[in-house]
């Protein structure tokens, strides 16, 4: 199945778990990428195993801090000058940052979660709608979370720039449906990643894999999600195959959000 040949999909977090996943996956499926990430090591393993799963495959990397409009710009333009268009854009990279009581929280470390979280989404969106406006056509997923519908405690900094994705998610979904864009976003739960096993020692430094057994019986599915199972989900989103699916927030947490 071959649902991105041709296409152009750009990637931010593509150094690392979802945006791994989401890589690996659509290259298999035909796409050329556009990877961006902090950690250029990071970047480097992502073409590995992109690599692994489809050779030949086309992969422009770019080390960028996504709270930053300059490189925003920049990631953006180099995106543009490699492929000359964006066909999909996976507006993913995020952080968690500390686990603390809001009034423990401090302003420093909220400022930083919503930078990277909140901020960085808008100025993607910002860059990418412009040009997908004037190609006429183009597919984006932003990552959410289940924080980002309901409240998980001790992440308010998490909690606020998640509600705001989703805040976004559907503003401009309904700005951009006549121009034929569509704006979905994620919402993942428990997706055992290297943001989620951080969290995992934040709760419990001395028995992490402990604390996330502990964590997750309150999942009906009693399992973590895997990260190919949201590239597949994001692979459906970006593709012709969800044409009708716009201003949609979707949960992908084994059923938790729902559960009373």
């Amino acid at each position: 199945m071959n649902r991105f040949s041709d296409r152009v999909v750009l990637i931010t977090g593509g150094g690392s778990g979802l945006g791994r996943a989401a890589a690996v996956r659509l290259a298999s499926e035909g796409a050329k990428l556009s990877l961006v990430d902090v950690s250029e090591a990071g970047l480097a393993d992502s073409v590995k195993a992109v690599a692994e799963a489809a050779p030949g495959a086309e992969v422009l990397t770019v080390v960028a801090d996504v709270s930053k409009e300059e490189d925003v710009d920049r990631y953006v333009a180099e995106t543009i000058a490699r492929f000359e268009r964006i066909d999909g854009f996976f507006n993913n990279a995020g952080i968690e940052g500390k686990q603390n009581l809001t009034e423990n929280f401090s302003a420093d470390e909220f400022d930083k979660v919503v930078a990277i979280n909140l901020r960085g989404v808008f100025l993607g969106l910002e860059k990418v709608l412009k040009i997908m406006r004037e190609q006429g056509s183009g597919m984006v997923v932003n990552t959410a979370s289940v924080g980002g519908i309901r409240g998980i405690g001790n992440q308010s900094g998490y909690a606020a720039a998640k509600h705001g994705v989703v805040g976004l998610t559907r503003n401009s979904g309904i700005e951009y449906a006549e121009h034929g864009i569509r704006i979905n976003a994620i919402a993942p739960g428990a997706i055992w990643t290297p943001m989620v096993e951080n969290s995992m020692k934040q709760l419990d430094a001395e028995n992490p894999r402990g604390a996330a057994d502990q964590f997750i019986q309150g999942n009906p599915t009693k399992r973590f999600g895997e990260a190919p199972e949201i590239a597949a989900v994001v692979a459906f989103l970006l593709s012709d195959d969800a044409s009708y699916v716009n201003a949609t927030v979707l949960p992908i947490d084994g059923g938790q959000s729902y559960k009373y």
